[in-house]
């Protein structure tokens, strides 16, 4: 699928070479990140930055490290990585459950967050369903949340936690993700989310580094 923006990441979209790369990839390596991050079978919350390091580690393979700023200060909540100049958060999402807009740690800074916010920069969102092939590794490019930001208004767009919970962030709607998932400019490719069996060693890389000298 091609869109009309003018965005430095569209060939990861619109390359056939690529494309067929991330369809084949992805599952795989999204699940060692799995395995990662397990312990006693259950996927912990760290599987969130190791994901973000292999949709990174994609764009310094297809751009070149010198393309690709990772060096982003704490202080930039929604940006992971500059790629070309371009900011962009990375957003990975397992079945149906929401997508942060931003992680908080109280209910006064998400609510800080929500009156000052604007759309600021291109979000690459990866929405895994395993044992299935609908959703996909998409790109919403800036334009695409403007836009949808200003159809909806603030109240629309994002969602406030609930008073009295620990928040742990600031959710886009569905309304707002699905409208701006099926806004035109917006590049997706269609993943098949197979597991496949493999042996994996979590700590055989560390061993390795051990046994150098």
């Amino acid at each position: 699928m091609e869109g009309h923006l003018d965005n430095p990441l569209k060939e990861l979209f619109s390359d056939t070479h690529l494309t067929s790369r991330i369809k084949k990839k992805l599952p795989k390596l999204f699940h060692i990140a799995e395995l990662e991050s397990s312990r006693a079978g259950k996927v912990g919350m760290e599987v969130g930055s190791v994901r973000e390091k292999v949709i990174i580690a994609l764009l310094i393979y297809q751009y070149g490290k010198e393309n690709v700023n990772t060096s982003i200060p704490i202080t930039e909540a929604e940006t992971d990585v500059i790629v070309k100049g371009s900011p962009y958060s990375i957003k990975t999402i397992t079945g149906n459950g929401g997508v942060k807009a931003v992680w908080t740690v109280d209910a006064s800074s998400a609510a800080n967050f929500i009156n000052s916010y604007a759309p600021k920069c291109n979000i690459l969102l990866i929405q895994i369903n395993w044992g299935y092939t609908r959703g996909g590794f998409s790109l919403i490019p800036l334009e695409v949340q403007k836009k949808v930001f200003k159809k909806l208004g603030k109240d629309k767009y994002l969602k406030l936690p609930k008073a009295g919970t620990n928040p742990r962030g600031v959710e886009f709607t569905r309304e707002a993700i699905d409208t701006m998932l099926a806004d035109k400019d917006t590049l997706k490719v269609d993943i098949d989310w197979k597991k496949e069996v493999f042996e994996y060693d979590t700590y055989k890389k560390w061993v390795e580094y051990w046994k150098e000298d």
